[in-house]
C-alpha cells in the first residue's frame, strides 16, 4: 500500500480535502470491522483467533488487514511470543483507548435511537 506524505499542514487535518491526512485516517477507522475490532478487544489483550471468534462475520483475510491498518495507524498493539506455533496478541494502544471512548458513544447513540430508526425505516419501505 502507498500512501502520501504529509507534512502536518493545517490542511493535512480537514475532512473535506480528498488528499488530506484526516481523510484517510478517517477512512480507516470508520469502516465497520474497525468499530467491531475496537469494541471487542476493549480492555483485554486477545489473540488473533479470540478477536476472529468474537466477531461473527469477519473473515481471517479482513481481520488480518483490519489489524494491519490499526497497526499502522498506532490503534493496536501486536506482540509476538517466539513460540511454536507462533502466539501473537493485539491490545488497544492508547489512541486506540481514546477511539473506544467514541465507539462506546456511538453504541449508546444506536441503543437510544434504535426504535425511531426501526420506525422510520418502516415507515420509508411502505
Amino acid at each position: 500500500m502507498v500512501t502520501k506524505q504529509f507534512s502536518g499542514l493545517p490542511e493535512h487535518t480537514d475532512l473535506a480535502r480528498a488528499d488530506s491526512l484526516a481523510r484517510e485516517i478517517f477512512t480507516d477507522i470508520a469502516n465497520k470491522w474497525t468499530l467491531l475490532i475496537i469494541e471487542t478487544i476493549a480492555d483485554d489483550t486477545l489473540r488473533f483467533s479470540e478477536l476472529r471468534n468474537g466477531i461473527e462475520g469477519i473473515s481471517h483475510k479482513m481481520l488480518t488487514q483490519n489489524l494491519r491498518t490499526m497497526e499502522r495507524n498506532g490503534l493496536v498493539e501486536r506482540t509476538v511470543y517466539a513460540t511454536v506455533p507462533p502466539r501473537v496478541e493485539y491490545r488497544l494502544t492508547e489512541p486506540g483507548r481514546a477511539l473506544r471512548a467514541v465507539v462506546d458513544e456511538m453504541c449508546g447513540w444506536t441503543q437510544r435511537y434504535l426504535t425511531d430508526i426501526e420506525r422510520s425505516r418502516r415507515r420509508f419501505d411502505a
